[in-house]
């Protein structure tokens, strides 16, 4: 099991902060669609790391179009030396429709059709092939040789694609290389709801479990400190009831009969009284859906949660972590990656 960590940082402190978290011994590095774009700071970072996968966790996919994400891939994994990794999701109608202001329609299809059109336009750069891709969403015929930048020495970046309910995870596993596990889960969500999943898609596609990366990025609770541990929790608490109001994520709540609870959250926020939501988590829900523990501890429960379902994890730490809780985090995080 590999264990990846969030590139949080400024443009200008991302050539200390990547090296940093290398050589604290994180095997990968990853951005996500915030405030800033997810692509630049891991061009920045590619160029101050050796060994470190880097990938988007995630780029909004419906933002761009197949030939945008799959050039911009393409040059990533070239100032990589091959260590990149293009990591899309779907986001929710509300984002790609008022905040990217695109178009929304069937998500599931869309996904499928929009990784089909990336993985045929790598083909005509690679195998130099002709570009001929249609489908219901997309439809890429042009490529002449002034646009084409040729066969990447690396190969083609792979797409792992992000999923938390059912048909979107089945999609992931017949046409992307992996899945990216959205953080508010539980461990029995992955093995109840989507390693079965993914196990269905892989056979529908005629794959191997062992062609597919399954990375999940649980939220965590530590600190070196107790003082320092009631910040994280308060943090903790915060992103458990935003994603908890979201109706995608539902899904997760319904399976341990919490349901209602992400109607209430919804409530709460279509009145604009967010400071009131992360009272509604109870302890019960928190203890569920968190990974908490002490630093040293972190890396038993993780292997814990998800023995044999998952070959990467991730840290969603929504509070600030010292370089010494990282550090101890990593350390005793080795025994559950030979594990």
């Amino acid at each position: 099991m590999q264990l990846d960590h969030y590139l949080r940082a400024d443009l200008d402190t991302v050539p200390e902060v990547a090296h940093a978290l290398e050589t604290m011994g994180f095997d990968g590095l990853y951005t996500a669609e915030g405030p800033h774009e997810p692509f630049l700071p891991l061009m920045v970072a590619a160029e101050h790391t050796t060994r470190a996968t880097l990938f988007t966790n995630i780029a909004v996919a419906f933002a761009r179009s197949p030939l945008d994400l799959a050039q911009m891939a393409n040059d990533l994994q070239l100032a990589s030396a091959g260590r990149f990794v293009l990591g899309v999701g779907s986001q929710i109608r509300p984002h790609i429709q008022h905040r990217f202001s695109m178009p929304w329609g069937r998500p599931v299809q869309q996904m499928r059709d929009l990784v089909g059109a990336i993985k045929a336009i790598q083909r005509c750069w690679g195998d130099r092939t002709k570009l001929e891709f249609r489908s219901e969403h997309y439809s890429h015929t042009l490529m002449t040789p002034f646009f084409d930048p040729g066969p990447n020495p690396f190969g083609a970046p792979p797409v792992w694609v992000a999923g938390l309910g059912p048909r979107m995870t089945h999609a992931a596993a017949e046409v992307g290389d992996g899945l990216l596990i959205h953080p508010f889960h539980s461990g029995s969500f992955v093995r109840d709801r989507v390693a079965p999943t993914v196990a269905a898609g892989l056979a529908a596609a005629g794959r191997a479990r062992e062609d597919f990366t399954v990375s999940a990025v649980p939220i965590v609770c530590t600190a070196d400190r107790d003082e320092d541990l009631d910040d994280a929790r308060a943090g903790v608490r915060r992103l458990l009831a935003f994603y908890g109001s979201t109706p995608a994520y539902r899904v997760t709540l319904d399976l341990h009969g919490w349901g209602e609870l992400q109607t209430e959250l919804n409530r709460l926020t279509k009145r604009g009284r967010w400071d009131e939501l992360p009272g509604l988590i109870d302890d019960e829900v928190f203890d569920t859906l968190v990974v908490q523990g002490r630093p040293g501890d972190i890396g038993r429960l993780v292997a814990e949660r998800y023995v044999g379902q998952v070959d990467r994890v991730g840290l969603s730490m929504p509070y600030p972590a010292t370089p010494e809780t990282l550090a101890a985090v990593v350390a005793g995080f080795r025994p559950g990656r030979r594990g």
